[in-house]
């Protein structure tokens, strides 16, 4: 479990992953060298999994973006699914749903071309792919990787 030093390690770091060790030794009121301590400890705990830099996908020419819903037709289909999906890179997030779809992918590509492509060349191309539903993201009103801490 998380303890509040743990905590306000973690909310720093989602608001700004590049504060130095100084700057959370003195939120945590600790030297900056067991603040780094921490870090580390959350780091090897898989609490803190990586740093990314947040990218604005327009600027780099991936700014059209789909949710995919994806049905297969049987759980042995799986393995070879969940290999492709962690192949392309066009896609950012894969979930495991219950309801209709069996998994529900979120991609950006440069354009609707690419799109098609990506659905129907290399999804579709799936042995046990039965049904994909594609919905196309107009604008974003919110995008974030800042977690709720602390409300369970």
């Amino acid at each position: 479990m998380l303890d509040t030093n743990d905590s306000k390690i973690i909310a720093a770091l989602m608001a700004n992953a590049r504060a130095t060790w100084a700057e959370l030794g003195a939120l945590l009121g600790l030297s900056a060298p067991a603040a780094a301590d921490r870090v580390r400890k959350l780091e090897e705990r898989r609490v803190i999994k990586g740093y990314a830099a947040l990218v604005d996908p327009e600027a780099i020419g991936c700014g059209f973006a789909a949710f995919v819903a994806v049905t297969l037709e049987r759980p042995e289909h799986r393995a070879a699914f969940l290999a492709k999906v962690a192949a392309l890179p066009e896609i950012l997030e894969c979930h495991h749903a219950a309801g209709d779809d069996d998994y529900i992918l979120k991609a950006r590509c440069a354009g609707p071309r690419h799109l098609e492509r990506l659905v129907s060349d290399e999804l579709k191309a799936l042995p046990g792919l039965v049904r994909t539903r594609t919905t196309v993201i107009l604008s974003t009103v919110k995008e974030t990787p800042v977690l709720p801490l602390g409300r369970g």
